[in-house]
């Protein structure tokens, strides 16, 4: 495991990281809590040392649990937490999005509610999560002050969602030298993160990018198949039809970043999904949604599986730029927006954009 640095923080992170969403929710498939602190620990094992958890998963219980798993370990390891959404008053509706509420009073409060969960004195990454450009106010930036001049925090972040987009959003944090900016960015879906290097480049920005969602959901470590039935709960069942068959084909077309017993090393395609998005300097971690301790063992490995030559990254951009050469709407455009995909579509990105 390779290990990188947030932004102009001394916050070290492992370059595969732990996404705890899976822990304390059943949103992609249940387990018992026991085996939610067994994949922790098994984690760690594989040299995995920063754990991203927040909230209002599971209502708190994600960070009741991590807070458990990492107790004996607590300085060892990096722990991000995000607050901003209110689940203290609202209940949780199916997979709805849940009120946010980023009011600075309630802000201090949520925060020393999670501290209170995870047990520990601080966070070394706190993460306002999927706050609106407007909510990202001189009020919410001069309490990230207070916390880190207090102790309590050692880096700030900003998770982006829950859909694709949120162009003003993540640029502002870039602006603001945030050290972390957390997105959905995968092989199959580029013009976001393309859109934030472009930004980094432009300002000269220390913000280092966190990727989740490197799989596509299933599609590129082949969990999810045109055999696979989806459990009820899973979350990934909401997708369209079109948007898993034409991922499914996009899929073929980058076989090639797959190597068996080559003379650089092996490198799976699971690996390679991994591998292409730790290749941009930016990218400081990347959080896959483990399911198994397989997932862990293979996953965690990407960090050291051979990058991607000069030659594979440039062969993958041709293939994005021409929709992998699938001339059909994948029916995922209203699932690619922010505030109505005004943002993409001002940014030149009006493919993605709901219509």
């Amino acid at each position: 495991m390779q290990y990188q640095t947030l932004g102009t923080s001394d916050v070290k992170v492992s370059e595969v990281g732990f996404g705890a969403w899976v822990v304390g929710t059943d949103w992609w498939g249940d387990r018992s809590e026991d085996d939610a602190i067994e994949m922790v620990e098994h984690a760690i094992s594989q040299g995995i040392t920063y754990f991203d958890t927040g909230d209002v998963y599971g209502h708190g219980r994600s960070e009741e649990l991590l807070g458990q798993a990492l107790a004996d370990v607590r300085d060892e390891v990096t722990i991000a937490t995000k607050i901003g959404y209110d689940f203290y008053n609202n209940p949780q509706a199916g997979h709805g999005e849940l009120p946010k509420e980023m009011d600075t009073d309630y802000l201090r409060d949520a925060f020393e509610k999670s501290l209170e969960r995870l047990d520990v004195e601080y966070v070394d990454v706190l993460q306002l999560h999927n706050a609106n450009v407007d909510e990202i106010d001189s009020d919410v930036l001069e309490l990230l002050d207070e916390l880190e001049e207090e102790g309590l925090i050692h880096a700030r972040g900003l998770a982006l969602g829950p859909s694709i987009g949120w162009l003003a959003e993540g640029d502002l944090a870039i602006e603001e030298e945030f050290d972390s900016l957390q997105l959905v960015w995968n092989v199959l879906e580029q013009d976001v993160g393309n859109h934030f290097l472009d930004t980094i480049e432009r300002t000269g920005s220390s913000t280092s990018l966190i990727p989740r969602v490197p799989h596509s959901s299933g599609i590129l470590n082949e969990q999810v198949t045109p055999e696979t039935e989806l459990d009820a709960g899973d979350h990934r069942g909401f997708r369209p039809d079109a948007w898993y068959e034409t991922g499914w084909e996009k899929l073929e077309t980058l076989r090639f970043l797959e190597r068996a017993a080559h003379a650089d090393g092996e490198r799976t395609m699971a690996q390679a999904s991994i591998a292409w998005l730790l290749s941009h300097d930016a990218v400081a971690s990347v959080t896959p949604t483990f399911r198994t301790a397989a997932d862990i063992d293979e996953w965690a490995a990407a960090s050291d599986v051979p990058k991607l030559s000069d030659e594979e990254m440039a062969r993958v951009a041709e293939l994005y730029e021409t929709n992998f050469d699938i001339d059909r709407n994948d029916g995922m455009d209203a699932l690619r927006s922010s505030v109505d995909g005004d943002d993409l579509r001002e940014a030149g990105l009006g493919a993605m954009a709901a219509d």
